[in-house]
């Protein structure tokens, strides 16, 4: 029983393993000479050497930048991986930083850092915890929604304006993680509709109207596999 409660309590052990790679292969950079140039992403051997999309997730630039994505991965990484399990925050984390990687390519020669799939991670945090508040550049407290919204202006700006960041990974990223975070939405709620039998609605109150009334449905026998989807959906 100990034993199940710690796997329970520690389940997102994911984010701290993703982590641990960077920070591992950070130090590694420092001391191993030709690695970084090796495995970023090279515009001009991305088809070549197509697995530098992922081994580019792992390098960073400096210290600031390592410090910053890794920041943004624990604190925004552990809500999202206890909200949509393990697998699917992997599935997400490396997919759409594979798809911010190609479209950083055909903009930028040279790329490296996890920021695009990190943003794919903001973008499910903007969807899924939208009324979360945080300390934008840890002063200015406002919500996840409105900061998600600062965010993009930021990155729209540096296209216009380069920064030396790869602003166009940025925005693919965090367009990415929007769309699978309203996915998973809408998915929750068609298995909800069909467990319990009704027309779910999460309409909240205003001051001037009341929440809409659910309207029931006749009831769907599941199968056991549509049990299981609703276990795997119903924590979103």
């Amino acid at each position: 029983m100990a034993f199940e409660n710690m796997k329970k309590q520690y389940y997102w052990n994911v984010v701290l393993a993703l982590i641990g790679i960077n920070v591992l292969m950070f130090i590694l950079q420092q001391f191993i000479p030709g690695m970084t140039e090796a495995l970023l992403l090279d515009s001009s051997k991305l088809w070549s050497e197509p697995w530098r999309l992922i081994t580019s997730m792992f390098l960073h630039a400096d210290i600031w930048h390592i410090l910053f994505n890794m920041y943004a991965l624990f604190i925004f990484g552990i809500l999202i991986e206890q909200r949509i399990g393990s697998k699917r925050f992997l599935f997400a984390y490396f997919l759409f930083g594979i798809v911010a990687g190609i479209g950083a390519s055909f903009f930028y020669p040279k790329a490296l850092g996890a920021s695009g799939a990190i943003m794919s991670i903001l973008g499910l945090t903007i969807i899924l915890l939208p009324d979360l508040r945080v300390l934008f550049f840890f002063v200015i407290p406002m919500s996840m929604r409105t900061a998600g919204i600062i965010f993009a202006i930021v990155d729209i700006v540096g296209i216009f304006i380069p920064m030396g960041v790869a602003n166009i990974a940025h925005l693919i990223g965090l367009a990415c993680g929007l769309l699978y975070g309203w996915y998973l939405i809408r998915r929750k709620k068609a298995v909800q509709e069909k467990i319990l039998g009704v027309e779910y609605y999460e309409a909240k109150p205003s001051k001037n109207k009341k929440p809409k009334n659910v309207k029931k449905k006749d009831t769907i026998e599941l199968s056991d596999e549509e049990v299981q989807e609703y276990i795997k959906t119903g924590r979103i």
